[in-house]
C-alpha cells in the first residue's frame, strides 16, 4: 500500500533540499523554507496535543501557520471564517461516533454553503497528498515557482495551495483575501508563476485592464462557472487560463482543462486527475471516485460502498473523456413545463454587450411555475437584452423579469449565493 506524506513532512523535505528558497511571503515579511521550519516547530511545541480538532480563526497568515504547526503535532486542523464564531460551527457539527474517522483526518474544511448550510468535510493526509501530487503534475509546479494565494484559507482552495507548494518546494505569496490593487502590486513586484482565481476576481482584474506578467504560466480558474465572454477577454489579454472543477469533498481540483488540449467551450473542465474516475448518473449528476475523495462528512455519510461520491452538479462526458459541468441540479427551474437551467440562460445573457455580470433564478408563478428572473449588473438596455435572448434561447427559457442591481450576492469564494438570489427575485416588483 502506498504511503502518503503530511504537510509537515513536505515542509521538512523542502527545508532540507532547498533551505534558502522562498517558502512564504506575506506583506513585507519573508520566510525561507529553513526559517519557516524553525518557526513552525516553535509554534507546534506550544500546541495542546490533546486539543484535536484544533479550531482556528484569523487572517491568512495565522491560518497558514496553524496548518503547518498542527501537521507537525498530528492534530486535526479546522480553519474557520473569522467573521463567525468558531464554537458555533463545531456545535452545529458534533463529533462523529466513529472517532477513528476523526483520528484519520488531517483537515476539516467547511463547504461554501452556497446552496444551504455548510457541511464539514474530513480529509486525511492521503487525500490531500494525492491531490497536491496530481495538481503539481497537471499544471505543473516546480521548485522555485511562486503561487499567489488570494483565496480564503478556511476553504479548500486556499489550503490546497499550501500543500502543493510545500510538496513542490515552491513559494506561497500569501494575501489576506482578494484585492485588485494588492494582486496587481504583487504581480508587478514578484515573479509569480501560478495564481488561483474565481471568475469574479478575474473579471475585476480585466476591468482594470491588468495584464499578466511574463513569469505567469498558470491561472487556475475554479469555484464558479466561467463565461465565454470572460474567457475570450482574458485569453486576448494574455492570461494563461486553466479552467477546473473541484470541491471540498475532492480535496479541491479534480479535473482541469489544459489549454494545449484543444478548443475550450463553456463548462469544459477537462479530464479527471490521474487515478480518478468520473461518471454521469441517470439523472445527469456527476459522480467521482478516486484517492482524493474525502473520508466523509463530520456528521456522517457522503461516499457510497463502492467509493463513489455523487455530487449535486450536472454534467456530461465527451468521447475524449473530458467533463463539462452544466450547473447545480438544485438550481433547475421548471418554466412552462420545460426544464430550464440558470447556467443555460446565464451563458446566453453574459454574451450580450453591456452585461458585466449576470445570474438567473426563479420566482414562483401561477402560470409559468418558475418565472425566469435575470439579475443584471451592467448598462445594457432591457430591450436589447431581450432581443439577444430571443435570438438564442427557447421561449420557456426567456427571462420574464429583469432586475438591475449593483452587484451579485456572492460568498468569499466567489460563488453565487443562490438563496440570496431567490430572495431578491421574490421581493422584486
Amino acid at each position: 500500500m502506498a504511503t502518503h506524506s503530511s504537510l509537515a513532512q513536505h515542509l521538512l523535505n523542502a527545508a532540507t533540499e532547498h533551505p534558502a528558497a522562498v517558502a512564504l511571503l506575506y506583506g513585507k515579511q519573508r520566510w525561507s523554507f529553513a526559517e519557516l521550519l524553525v518557526n513552525t516547530r516553535t509554534q507546534a511545541a506550544q500546541l495542546n496535543s490533546a486539543q484535536s480538532p484544533c479550531i482556528q480563526a484569523g487572517d491568512s497568515l495565522h491560518l497558514s501557520q496553524y496548518a503547518y504547526a498542527c501537521s507537525f503535532e498530528n492534530l486535526t486542523f479546522w480553519p474557520v471564517d473569522r467573521s463567525k464564531q468558531t464554537t458555533l460551527l463545531a456545535q452545529n457539527n458534533p463529533l462523529p461516533e466513529n472517532t477513528k474517522l476523526l483520528r484519520d483526518a488531517a483537515l476539516i474544511i467547511s463547504t461554501s454553503g452556497s446552496e444551504g448550510k455548510p457541511r464539514a468535510v474530513l480529509l486525511g493526509n492521503s487525500q490531500l497528498d494525492v491531490a497536491a501530487a496530481g495538481s503539481n503534475q497537471c499544471l505543473p509546479l516546480r521548485p522555485g515557482d511562486l503561487w499567489l494565494n488570494c483565496l480564503p484559507l478556511y476553504h479548500i482552495g486556499g489550503q490546497a495551495i499550501l500543500w502543493r507548494c510545500a510538496r513542490a518546494a515552491a513559494g506561497v505569496l500569501l494575501q489576506d483575501g482578494f484585492s485588485v490593487d494588492a494582486v496587481t502590486n504583487d504581480l508587478q513586484r514578484h515573479p509569480v508563476t501560478h495564481i488561483s482565481l474565481v471568475p469574479t476576481m478575474l473579471a475585476q482584474l480585466l476591468e482594470k485592464k491588468i495584464t499578466p506578467p511574463a513569469s505567469l504560466r498558470v491561472t487556475l480558474i475554479g469555484g464558479a462557472a466561467l463565461s465565454r465572454p470572460l474567457y475570450d477577454k482574458a485569453i486576448a489579454a494574455g492570461w494563461p487560463l486553466y479552467p477546473s472543477y473541484g470541491m471540498s469533498e475532492s480535496a479541491a481540483q479534480i479535473a482541469t482543462f489544459d489549454p494545449t488540449n484543444g478548443v475550450w467551450h463553456e463548462g469544459l473542465v477537462g479530464k479527471p486527475m490521474p487515478a480518478h474516475e468520473i461518471k454521469i448518473g441517470a439523472d445527469n449528476r456527476i459522480a467521482i471516485r478516486g484517492p482524493q475523495i474525502m473520508l466523509g462528512y463530520l456528521t456522517g455519510g457522503g461516499v457510497d460502498a463502492e467509493g463513489w461520491l455523487t455530487t449535486g452538479d450536472l454534467g456530461s462526458i465527451d468521447a475524449a473523456g473530458c467533463l463539462t459541468v452544466m450547473g447545480r441540479a438544485d438550481d433547475m427551474l421548471i418554466s412552462g413545463g420545460r426544464n430550464v437551467h440558470p447556467f443555460e440562460v446565464e451563458s446566453c445573457l453574459a454574451a450580450c454587450p453591456g452585461v458585466r455580470d449576470v445570474a438567473v433564478t426563479g420566482k414562483a408563478d401561477p402560470v409559468w411555475g418558475d418565472l425566469v428572473v435575470a439579475l443584471i449588473v451592467g448598462t445594457v438596455e432591457p430591450k436589447a437584452l431581450l432581443d439577444h435572448a430571443c435570438q438564442h434561447l427557447p421561449t420557456a427559457a426567456l427571462p420574464r423579469k429583469i432586475c438591475f442591481i449593483e452587484q451579485l450576492p456572492r460568498n468569499p469564494n466567489g460563488k453565487i449565493d443562490r438563496a440570496a438570489l431567490r430572495q431578491i427575485a421574490a421581493e422584486a416588483n
